[in-house]
């Protein structure tokens, strides 16, 4: 079986995309787990995973190592997250939900993984819970599928946010506005990250694993 690292903790394995498990003998929602030279891998599911969606459609930047400092909007249950939690092994991920019912989830997760920290909380709102962010983060990660995501990434990057901190948004196109095409909203999305004072790195579209969704890597720009 032939692996090879491509990203940081991101490994190649058949034309699929895996992670090295930080919890060994455990999945966390079902993936198949695979040994190779003693070490254990898990497949990062991309019609489960918008990350792993983008890496199955040619992803060129990803930019979490085994130190990231993560904050991650609308982690929910965790899926994704335990995949960034294998990477970021000397890292934290400070995760951000609104809803008590996948936050249960995630607690139970983060009871194994230590790196990761659930917090309830509106994304919306960073000022209710910027005590419990203890460091300025490398990384920002926001999945929340509203209307107004884009500004959600944004403030919480401007207040949360390193020097030269990178940010990844999971755009679903019909949440936004439904009246336009994805790519006419995708191109709105990077025009209002722009003003903001982001740069924009990436965009990779994740049809078909992902239908009318697309992932915007950034970089903050002062």
């Amino acid at each position: 079986m032939k692996i090879k690292e491509i990203f940081e903790g991101v490994y190649k394995i058949n034309n699929d995309y895996y992670t090295k498990n930080l919890v060994k003998g455990e999945s966390v929602y079902g993936e198949k787990l695979v040994k190779i030279n003693n070490e254990e891998y898990r497949f990062w599911d991309h019609y489960r995973s918008k990350p792993a969606a983008a890496l199955k459609n040619g992803l060129k930047n990803f930019p979490i190592t085994k130190n990231s400092k993560i904050l991650y909007l609308g982690i929910a249950s965790g899926t994704t997250a335990s995949h960034f939690s294998d990477i970021a092994i000397n890292g934290i991920i400070y995760g951000i939900e609104v809803s008590e019912i996948p936050l249960a989830k995630l607690k139970i997760l983060a009871e194994k993984r230590k790196n990761i920290v659930p917090i309830l909380a509106d994304a919306r709102k960073p000022e209710t819970y910027s005590f419990l962010i203890l460091e300025k983060v490398d990384f920002v990660y926001c999945d929340v599928a509203q209307q107004d995501e884009p500004r959600i990434f944004v403030d919480n990057i401007e207040k949360f946010g390193k020097e030269n901190c990178y940010g990844m948004i999971a755009i679903k196109s019909r949440s936004i506005d439904v009246t336009k095409k994805p790519k006419e909203v995708y191109r709105e999305v990077e025009n209002y990250l722009k003003e903001r004072n982001l740069k924009i790195i990436e965009r990779v579209e994740l049809d078909p694993y992902q239908k009318d969704h697309a992932i915007i890597v950034v970089k903050n720009n002062p």
